[in-house]
């Protein structure tokens, strides 16, 4: 139950890591991050944080090969859980039907802010972290903005997901 418990915590910081990319690291302050996120709001078929999932997985090999499944390591695997959950939602986000009320209403926040609301609605996986910090539109801008982006179709095409597996060489 201890390790369930310590998981659950790395998922819920997770939340906020991610609301501290994106909102203060991508939009607040111009920082390594803002470059490679505008990207992303040019074109959303640039997934934004292609760049992490080698990292992520060398330093979780690295801390899994040293400490085992300590406290610590358990904590990590909750965080990067929670990155994966992340990037499968804002895939299906911009790319998917929803196939649930759950996954229309991180839809529609998502594309709000993607489509006239760059300041607020940070949170992708949760709006937690937007209400704490005044960044979550409430009651009638919410509605018209939501009202504006409900008709707007996933998106179709090709990602640049194809990258994480390709090491140097051209991009096609």
């Amino acid at each position: 139950m201890e390790r369930v418990a310590i998981f659950s915590a790395g998922l819920f910081t997770w939340t906020l890591v991610e609301y501290a990319i994106h909102a203060w690291l991508s939009h607040t302050f111009k920082t390594f991050a803002t470059p490679l996120h505008d990207v992303h709001h040019r074109d959303p078929h640039a997934v934004f944080t292609i760049g992490a999932w080698i990292p992520i997985a060398v330093s979780w090999i690295a801390g899994f090969a040293m400490f085992g499944w300590g406290p610590g390591m358990i904590f990590f695997t909750g965080i990067a859980a929670g990155f994966a959950a992340y990037e499968a939602i804002h895939y299906r986000v911009h790319f998917s039907t929803p196939s649930c009320r759950a996954e229309a209403h991180l839809r529609m926040r998502h594309l709000v802010h993607h489509h006239g609301e760059p300041l607020a609605c940070f949170g992708v996986t949760s709006e937690l972290w937007d209400l704490i910090f005044g960044t979550e539109l409430i009651g009638e801008p919410m509605a018209a903005n939501c009202a504006r982006v409900a008709n707007l179709p996933p998106l179709a095409g090709a990602t640049n997901v194809r990258k994480l597996f390709r090491f140097g060489g051209a991009d096609g």
